[in-house]
């Protein structure tokens, strides 16, 4: 090859094709003064695209389903967002013209999400996407989109928006690359959702000629410039011998020599049961609950629509174990009813758990949801805490769950490097430890996860984030108890030999990636996984470590 780039790897598969540019973002209108008496017109287009593009973005929605339609239709809300509105009016009243209301008020509004905390920092893709649609539509020009192709292609762009990722035809998009993005963006949860290969962060990406040959490695992060026939015909190879691996490899997971290791499925609604229970979920490892939440952040939903919810998810598991995480709200997610709103650091104030104890009345109401839901049902039900620090946090939650009178399993997401060192005493009060390593990296590397610029240190592969599940593991081990992981690394099929060789006792992830993972899990024994593990950590960094892993499984 001419070269090999290396990016984030976000969506598993190989994809080999010819590279085509997203169409080109709509340009800064011009700065042009309107007289007095045209600024009601001016507000009326405003309110026309805005309608237009909330309507279009509802209707791709509804045409993509899942979980797609969630990310569309929250993207149509912002488009409506009253403040935003309220601005654009503002601007045209003193003399802008529509479409440069609607283009400055989005720029307020996008230094506003940027400096909010990392989960609004996030969707400011979204905002511009949403911001590009409403311009383009008032000033008469195409859509920033894919491009029209007839022929199959990897799609390079600077990010995507969900409106564009959520409508791909895998039968003409081999892949994507972006040259933005985190493996937290809407852009790779829907590439996992659509089971198209995908690298995000790769600096320069947009610099590809347009046509050039590429290799995507979703699982690796490289992506590879104008191969050899030879190089080709070797990769093309190696996917369909992955592909056969996946297809002969059913059942639960375990080991080669039948060391068992449970994959589950990380959830966030109901919407997403039919994909798991297809993919040979074993349960789910992390229900996510603040779909109920974040429809109206002005109150907490009614018990009784909590139970709808929860019972649905119960129901699709019967025989299998659902680990659900109550409301982890504060700093990216934040709730006018829940969080405060003058923190100077969201990220480390009033979050997840301690937001809830702070607010009592709303963490029973949602256990008792849950005792309600699980009544009569043989399923498995645990129950998670959010960001726990420490033994006093694990314990205020169990007391919590025994006064709501839940009878479940009781335990503690590891999101925070304390609760890491300090597991055994965490394990005291609680029966389990889940391990969060999107936030346990973030907070282990003082690196935000939705910030490309630092996602080397958002590596999973990082020896120090392994260093610190193993010590977690390690103590659950001692305790006797169960030490999972629900976080990006349990969907990586070479770190789950090593997070098995590590000691973690059950891995969760999108569904998309569970039959990825139950193959590689099967090629190994667990002897080989640990020392794939061993030598993972004795690295310097992410990269040394995968490549001491895989020389290790290889047998090289």
């Amino acid at each position: 090859m001419d070269t090999t780039l290396r990016g984030v790897g976000v969506s598993h598969g190989v994809a080999i094709g010819e590279a085509r540019h997203m169409g080109t973002a709509v340009l800064e209108p011009p700065a042009r003064q309107i007289d007095t008496d045209e600024a009601p017109r001016e507000q009326q287009r405003a309110r026309q695209a805005v309608e237009a593009v909330a309507a279009d973005l509802q209707a791709r929605g509804t045409l993509a389903g899942g979980e797609a339609q969630a990310v569309l239709e929250a993207q149509a809300m912002m488009a409506q967002d009253p403040e935003l509105l309220a601005d654009v009016d503002r601007r045209i009243a003193v003399g802008s013209t529509a479409e440069r209301g609607v283009y400055d008020a989005s720029a307020a509004y996008r230094a506003l999400l940027a400096n909010a905390g990392e989960y609004l920092a996030g969707r400011v893709a979204d905002l511009d996407d949403v911001r590009n649609r409403i311009v383009a539509r008032l000033l008469g020009v195409p859509m920033p989109g894919v491009p029209d192709s007839n022929e199959p292609y990897v799609l390079i762009a600077r990010d995507l928006a969900p409106a564009d990722t959520a409508l791909l035809d895998p039968a003409l998009v081999l892949g994507f690359v972006t040259e933005e993005g985190g493996p937290t963006s809407h852009s790779a949860i829907l590439a996992r959702a659509l089971g198209v290969p995908a690298v995000v962060a790769l600096p320069g990406a947009c610099e590809l000629a347009e046509g050039t040959v590429v290799t995507v490695d979703g699982s690796t992060g490289d992506v590879g410039v104008n191969p050899t026939a030879e190089e080709r015909a070797g990769l093309a190879r190696a996917a369909e011998e992955r592909k056969a691996a996946i297809d002969a490899a059913k059942g639960p997971g375990a080991t080669s020599d039948g060391h068992r290791v449970p994959l589950l499925a990380n959830v966030g609604g109901p919407a997403d049961v039919p994909a798991a229970v297809e993919a040979g979920a074993e349960g789910v490892g992390l229900f996510r609950t603040e779909f109920l939440f974040l429809d109206d952040s002005r109150r907490a939903p009614s018990e009784d629509k909590q139970v709808a919810a929860y019972r649905t998810v119960l129901e699709a598991f019967p025989e299998g174990r659902v680990v659900v995480r109550v409301l982890d709200a504060g700093a990216d997610k934040p709730l006018e009813f829940l969080t405060p709103g003058d923190e100077p650091n969201p990220a480390l104030g009033v979050r997840g758990l301690r937001s809830l104890l702070d607010h009592p009345e709303v963490l029973q109401g949602q256990l008792r949801a849950l005792a309600t839901a699980a009544e009569g049902l043989p399923v498995s039900l645990e129950v998670m805490a959010p960001m726990v620090a420490d033994r006093a946090d694990a314990k205020a939650f169990a007391d919590a769950c025994r006064e709501a009178g839940l009878q479940a399993k009781f335990g503690a997401m590891v999101e925070i490097p304390s609760a890491a060192l300090r597991a055994r005493s965490v394990l005291q009060e609680v029966e389990f430890l889940s391990l969060g390593t999107n936030d346990l990296a973030q907070y282990t590397f003082a690196a935000d996860r939705q910030v490309g610029a630092v996602s080397r240190l958002q590596d999973p592969w990082q020896p120090a984030l392994l260093d610190l599940v193993s010590a977690a593991a390690e103590a659950a081990r001692a305790e006797g108890k169960s030490c999972g992981v629900c976080g990006e690394a349990a969907a990586d099929p070479l770190l789950a030999c090593v997070l098995t060789g590590l000691g973690v006792t059950s891995l969760s992830m999108g569904a998309s990636a569970i039959p990825f993972v139950r193959a590689e899990l099967a090629k190994y024994t667990l002897a080989q996984c640990e020392r794939a593990a061993a030598a993972a950590r004795t690295a310097d960094g992410g990269p040394e470590a995968r490549t001491a892993a895989q020389a290790v499984l290889s047998g090289e």
